[in-house]
């Protein structure tokens, strides 16, 4: 190569081309590393130089060209990758390699307005500089490629217009913590501090989007999920498209219950009129949804909800589908169909389904999520009754339609609605649960609002985080974690800011949480069980015990400290209830493990103290979250060894853990021969976990014989996972070969995306 090539600095200077210094870097990136060469990585490099270049263009070179060595027999590339893009991070950030300290870097961060100035007013610079004691900058080394690509484009504080970054990985965390425990006593906070930066910063507490990407700006709304029920009004639809848009700016996922709106030619205003029906209010839910980016972290995205016994529901089952024109769709969105007891007898029996207009059949909706036993008198009334405005339909018709737009779109998510009531922590008498949200794990109660200023609506707010299985080594750890997680989320629903009083409201009379797990799959290979073959069972029904019961026990420890939440009285917690007296017996022929703690203790210290949460748990499925930890992504088995991610960077590649050692352990998704032992899992996840679980179904059309997957199947799947106690399936996932052209990888997108075969069959 030409050594005569001149650099352009970043100061504008030129200077000839340093092929040593370039040497150096590499060098250092590799170090310790197996089976990388850095002679590889400045071959490739060097291709791409030409006279001029900058130097900043020279490090994203050799960036790319070691992130296109990645592959499951050089794994390592991603981290050598990694530890150039970080090098490159922080000269860009801060100029030198070496970051500035804490106090200084705080300083300068609020004075440009990127930082919130309470923290220079909460703590002084003796405190910071004992916060920076309890920074690694090194801990920056053990992410992965994809980890700090993602870090780039949606985490750490910049100016997304001009690309400028502020900050790295350590300062975000140990922020983040200082945020959250800032209204501490302060002869403990500096302890929690520190306890909870080691937590987050070792990878054994991940949190999400909204909480990493904004706890420490001036931007003070980090809930991940947001729940909006609309009412039968103008009023209440205007009001809830308003609320839409105020949570969409503000990074949450939003859940919309439209199932109160009434059908298509009802009477209104005494009959002046015939009303529009559901899908121009629809349409109208999308354009708030779609209004705003998100400040470019990622995209607005909704769930609608809908039971499927509206009078409209046919219409409302295709409004995904490509077929038919923009007038009769509305593709933008995502729908979840409310099923419960009585549809699925229905369909068992080979009987019929009658559809009404919510407005036409007083109490029945209510009941519907309220009392199964009133809902069925109900319901047989109004079929009888023949001056009420119905459908009949096959019960096995309509079934069929909901799988078969389930299979074709990915999308069309299911709720079971009296087992979200049922086996809920909520008492469905006075607080019943009508809703989830668009990655169906929160389950909880809303009012409709009336007007923004609405004191007696209620929009629940889910605030999330997840612990990595695979970074502990005894389910004793998770107390600690625990402890840790649910004071660091409880403390973040009194520092956010509520831009609507009907959250503010429910956030503080229920205080949610919602913490699950990551890394399921590394997991299970970890112990060498699966999840098709029933051997995963009770270690699954072990870990998920342990982690609902520290998780009551730490928030019930808080109670003591704080005071039970507002609205405890509401929960079935309040009635002695526990998650262990409610789930589907039928569970035990899967699973017979006892439990192992003592839950007769912990219900008499929630009698006694309450509970500071009305929820606790709660298994989303951290795409991207996941990432950052270099793990695998909630509960899901991996498609492939390595995964493709799709990125504003290009191409990621990401290795699951331990491929090297564990490669032949992991059980991938295309492997399982079926749905059962996966939803057998759930079924035992659901057992403790206190609201809902983000459960795909997977089908490989190639396993049939006909190379289609029947209807059949798609009902079975469907009623087992009803059997089993399930309360909520996301995604629907079809084989559809692509990825096989990829040597068995993994291709996905984000959180709010569909992934590769989701949406087609």
């Amino acid at each position: 190569m030409n050594q005569g090539l001149l650099v352009t600095k970043r100061d504008g200077r030129k200077e000839r081309i340093d092929l040593d210094k370039i040497h150096r870097v590499i060098d250092w990136a590799a170090e310790g590393l197996n089976n990388v060469s850095v002679s590889q990585v400045e071959l490739r490099s060097q291709i791409q130089f030409y006279d001029g270049i900058r130097t900043s263009d020279i490090h994203e070179t050799m960036i790319k060209s070691a992130a296109d060595l990645i592959s499951g027999e050089t794994p390592d590339y991603q981290y050598l990758a990694a530890r150039l893009a970080i090098f490159h991070l922080r000269k860009k950030a801060y100029g030198q390699f070496e970051p500035p300290a804490l106090y200084d870097h705080v300083k300068r961060l609020v004075g440009m307005g990127k930082y919130d100035s309470h923290l220079l007013e909460d703590y002084s610079p003796a405190e910071f500089a004992e916060m920076d004691g309890f920074i690694d900058h090194w801990r920056d080394m053990n992410f992965s490629y994809a980890a700090v690509k993602q870090l780039e484009g949606k985490y750490l504080v910049q100016n997304r217009v001009t690309g400028e970054i502020y900050e790295s990985a350590q300062f975000l965390y140990i922020l983040v913590a200082a945020c959250l425990f800032s209204k501490y006593p302060k002869q403990t906070r500096l302890d929690y501090i520190r306890r909870f930066y080691e937590a987050v910063s070792t990878f054994r507490v991940s949190l999400p989007t909204p909480i990493m990407a904004g706890v420490r700006t001036p931007t003070r709304q980090f809930s991940s999920c947001v729940l909006i029920e609309c009412g039968d009004s103008l009023d209440s639809i205007n009001v809830t498209a308003s609320a839409i848009v105020k949570y969409v700016s503000q990074r949450a996922g939003i859940g919309v219950n439209a199932g109160r709106i009434r059908a298509l030619g009802s009477p209104i205003r005494g009959g002046e009129a015939f009303h529009t029906g559901c899908i121009p209010f629809y349409k109208h839910f999308q354009t708030a949804v779609k209004s705003c980016s998100q400040g470019g972290v990622r995209g607005g995205a909704a769930t609608v909800y809908y039971p499927l016994w509206h009078l409209e529901v046919e219409s409302l089952l295709v409004l995904k589908n490509n077929r038919g024109v923009d007038d009769n769709r509305v593709r933008h969105l995502d729908y979840g169909v409310q099923l419960n007891r009585l549809m699925y007898k229905r369909l068992i029996a080979g009987g019929d389904i009658t559809l009404f207009s919510p407005s036409d059949v007083p109490g029945l909706y209510d009941a519907f999520f309220a009392d199964q036993d009133e809902f069925e008198r109900l319901y047989s009334l109004y079929e009888a009754d023949g001056s009420i405005r119905k459908k009949t339909v096959k019960a096995v018709e309509l079934f069929s339609l909901m799988m078969q737009e389930r299979a074709s779109t990915g999308r069309i998510y299911i709720q079971n609605v009296d087992h979200c009531n049922t086996h809920s922590p909520f008492d469905p008498a006075v607080a019943p649960v009508r809703q989830s949200n668009l990655c169906l794990e929160i389950a909880l109660p809303t009012k409709p609002l009336n007007d923004i200023n609405d004191e007696n609506g209620e929009i629940a707010l889910c605030t999330l985080s997840a612990f990595n299985l695979g970074a502990i080594d005894s389910l004793d750890e998770l107390e600690e974690l625990a402890t840790l997680a649910v004071r660091a989320l409880d403390a973040l629903l009194d520092y956010q800011d509520y831009p609507v009083l009907a959250a503010k409201n429910g956030a503080m009379g229920r205080r949610t949480l919602g913490i699950g797990v990551i890394n399921f799959a590394y997991y299970l290979a970890k112990h060498g069980v699966r999840y098709s073959d029933g051997s995963a069972n009770n270690l699954t029904h072990k870990t998920f015990e342990a982690i609902q019961y520290y998780l009551l026990k730490a928030s019930n420890e808080l109670a003591k400290e704080q005071g039970a939440c507002p609205w405890f009285g509401e929960t079935s917690y309040a009635k002695g209830v526990l998650p262990v007296d409610t789930y589907k017996k039928d569970l035990d022929a899967f699973c017979n493990e006892p439990l192992h703690y003592d839950w007769e203790a912990l219900r008499e210290n929630i009698r006694q103290y309450g509970l500071r949460n009305s929820t606790l748990s709660a298994l989303m499925p951290s795409e991207t979250s996941s990432q950052i930890s270099n793990a695998t992504n909630g509960i899901e088995p991996p498609r492939g060894h390595i995964s493709i991610k799709a990125s504003k960077d290009g191409i990621l590649r990401q290795v699951v853990p331990d491929y090297e050692q564990l490669k032949d352990a992991y059980e991938l998704l295309w492997d399982l021969p079926d749905n059962n032992g996966y939803l057998q899992l759930v079924g035992v996840m659901q057992k403790f976990v206190d609201q809902a679980i983000s459960a795909n179904t997977n089908y490989d059309p190639a396993r049939f014989p006909s190379g289609k997957v029947p209807m059949t199947q798609l009902l079975k799947d469907l009623l087992m996972a009803y059997k089993l106690g399930v309360k909520t399936l996301y995604y629907q996932n079809t084989r559809d070969g692509a990825e096989d052209s990829q040597e068995d990888l993994q291709a996905s997108k984000e959180d709010d995306g569909c992934e590769s075969g989701a949406c087609k069959i």
